[in-house]
């Protein structure tokens, strides 16, 4: 067969899912001669210092030698500008209705060709943290985004010796190739005004135009290692999980799901003041295997909200660097965080794998419960389902409030109730896959399934401390569910002041009015983007027949 300097296509390790019009225009930018490899963490911290913007505060990092920093480092701000939040519009998904490859190809081109003007550097990192899921991610970023640049390399695993050995060691997780993503916050388009997130989830590709908030650059990466995962017989887990060891030795394994601010990190990292031996996984990103039902993080550091931290929280002693928070002197003349949300919305920091003292990057014994978080008024403070088409499909139907770490539309409504399937909103592929997933566990693998309301019950707060102790109940099996009223498949706890009145008309057209909404919401799915969002009858049916007895 001919060749071209001696290659040939079949010497090309990489499978067909290494070229696409989208993955070459994107892949091909890497290897200009404006291009720096840059994957080492000490030159990316100092780099990052020294960029103009950042703020170098006073306030050490913990024990920075053992999460590859340069001894004494301190930690590091950086501030956006408007854009404090990620902003749902921008995505663009390749597969989806009305997305047309060639007309996006036009601007990614452009993008590609506005690079050789800049400086651009290329990071690699690895994407899940165990031999049976691993995978290589790349970054193209310009010069002046160092911070961005630190914080992916820190948000995920930076090349080191360690994980290379894991990589060689790893089984393949089929054709698929390495992730490659392009991002220049500064490059606009007509078209996209506020930005451009686009994805290539076939390919595993992505380009992210006109886009600063770090968080971008976070959940765009996980968005490829989802769908990757999803490909591979994992179930895509945007949530917490942790393991629980009793005194007796019995041991818990729970997965709390929920967006920004349902309370997945504060549950997944509570104390619970001694009664346990605790092993935490992730609080965000995990994936759990249908073969045995085992877990791997995704990612080793964690990307927190500072909101509930004040300065003198012992938390943000494992603080790296941090993102659009304040700073002032203190009474010493050095330069210490102002968090809070005093200076905006959604403060972000990225907190050391450190936080979590027992902190493991996959655990073996099988996941025992998911709760899904959720807020919603008509709910009491937890509710146990023991139908596994109900359990997956309320957690299709996933109701919460809109999150201070989203950028909104104009003229979207941030009280209103929304759904998001499994808390999952960067899922690309259809969303039958996660549901007959999560119904193979309950159904095969015996997980209990709970909705745990961390919002309102009727007009009255559930504090965290009653989310914990439920949570308590559930893992020592103290809890004396009963029904919830004459519904089947459901059963909840008594929990002095929140416990419910079916015997009042107006809480049951409450409740009525709640089920109808998942109803309405799942009817809508199935012509929602040509049914990519469509469940299986059996859904809408359990969900209808709720509504019917109520």
């Amino acid at each position: 067969m001919s060749s071209i300097s001696g290659f040939r296509r079949e010497d090309i390790t990489q499978g067909k899912r290494a070229f696409s019009m989208s993955r070459t225009t994107i892949e091909t930018a890497f290897y200009g001669n404006n291009v720096k490899r840059l994957n080492d963490l000490k030159e990316a911290y100092r780099l990052a210092k020294e960029t103009t913007g950042t703020v170098e505060t006073d306030m050490p990092i913990f024990k920075p030698e053992e999460i590859g920093l340069p001894d004494g480092a301190n930690i590091l701000l950086f501030n956006d500008g408007e854009t404090v939040g990620r902003f749902a519009g921008a995505r663009v998904i390749l597969g989806e209705v009305g997305v047309e490859e060639a007309d996006i190809a036009k601007v990614l081109r452009e993008a590609a060709y506005n690079t050789r003007y800049k400086t651009m550097y290329h990071a690699q990192s690895y994407i899940g943290l165990d031999k049976d899921f691993i995978i290589k991610a790349n970054l193209l970023i310009p010069e002046t985004y160092e911070n961005t640049l630190l914080n992916w390399l820190l948000n995920f695993q930076y090349i080191n010796e360690i994980y290379d050995k894991i990589y060689a060691d790893s089984k393949p997780i089929g054709d698929e190739p390495e992730i490659f993503i392009l991002s220049d916050p500064d490059f606009k388009h007509p078209k996209f005004p506020d930005g451009l997130a686009y994805f290539d989830p076939e390919h595993n590709c992505a380009c992210l135009l006109g886009m600063r908030y770090f968080g971008e650059h976070k959940k765009g990466t996980l968005t490829l290692a989802w769908g990757i995962a999803n490909r591979n017989g994992y179930a895509s887990c945007h949530g917490g999980l942790k393991r629980m060891v009793k005194k007796d030795g019995g041991k818990h394994v729970l997965g709390v799901f929920g967006l920004s601010g349902s309370g997945k990190s504060t549950l997944t990292h509570a104390k619970h003041e001694g009664k346990y031996d605790v092993t935490v996984l992730h609080d965000d990103a995990y994936i759990i295997s249908s073969e045995d039902g085992s877990t791997v993080a995704l990612e080793p550091s964690y990307f927190d909200k500072t909101q509930d931290y004040p300065l003198t929280s012992p938390d943000n002693k494992f603080l790296i660097t941090v993102q659009n928070c304040g700073i002032t002197l203190d009474n010493e003349g050095k330069k210490v965080l102002v968090t809070e949300d005093i200076r905006n919305g959604n403060g972000r920091a990225i907190k050391s794998k450190l936080w979590a003292p027992n902190r493991v990057d996959k655990m073996d014994e099988p996941i025992n419960t998911v709760f899904w978080l959720m807020k919603d008024h008509s709910l009491p403070p937890v509710v146990k389902l023991t139908n596994p088409v109900l359990a997956s499909v309320m957690g299709a139907c996933l109701a919460t409030k809109r999150s201070s770490a989203e950028k909104l539309a104009e003229g979207v409504d941030p009280d209103a109730l929304v759904f998001e399937n499994y808390a999952n909103p960067f899922r690309t592929y259809p969303l039958v896959n996660d549901y007959d997933k999560f119904k193979f566990l309950f159904e095969n693998r015996g997980v209990a399934c709970y909705v745990v309301n961390t919002g309102h019950f009727l007009d009255k707060k559930i504090p965290k401390e009653v989310t914990i102790g439920i949570i308590e109940a559930i893992v020592d099996g103290t809890g004396e569910f009963k029904p919830f009223g004459s519904l089947p498949g459901i059963e909840t706890l008594d929990i002095e002041g929140f416990i419910p009145n079916f015997s009042d008309a107006a809480y049951k057209e409450l409740v009525k009015k709640s089920f109808q909404g998942r109803v309405d919401y799942v009817k809508s799915r199935n012509e929602f983007k040509a049914g990519r969002d469509a469940l299986p009858k059996e859904a809408l049916e359990e969900l209808e027949s709720i509504v019917k007895k109520i």
